[in-house]
């Protein structure tokens, strides 16, 4: 029994060192009065003229500046319905359930919801 409660605190150590250099994954928005937000709060949008599953965005240059993507960095990898596309310019973009996502220039605060409807071609991000 002795020996028993002195491997304990090993193998918790072990187990927690082991886990600790496992990737994880996380959504990269959360919802928030039924649309996506991104790490900064910001409202999330879509683009009807991206193709879903397509795997790139086709909001670049200009488009991209008025509606910046919700960057992916080079560690981060798609889980469940979130994924990541390339960009035309080699960096990643987060996509949910194959669709990028993107922000709104004109947004000022967490909570703006300017850019539904836009042009009848960008969407609220909705789960």
């Amino acid at each position: 029994m002795r020996a028993l409660s002195r491997l304990a605190p090993l193998a918790c150590a072990a187990l927690l060192a082991a886990c600790s250099s496992m990737p994880w994954s996380r959504a990269p928005a959360t919802v928030a009065d039924g649309v996506f937000v991104g790490p900064n709060g910001m409202t999330l949008y879509t683009f009807d003229r991206d193709t879903m599953g397509a795997g790139k965005s086709v909001c670049n240059g200009p488009c991209a500046t008025a509606w910046p993507p919700l960057m992916a960095s080079a560690g981060d990898t798609g889980s469940g319905e979130w994924t990541i596309v390339t960009r035309d310019d080699g960096s990643r973009q987060w996509a949910y359930r194959g669709k990028p996502v993107y922000y709104w220039a004109r947004d000022a605060k967490p909570g703006d919801r300017t850019g539904d409807g836009f042009n009848n071609a960008w969407r609220l991000a909705r789960p």
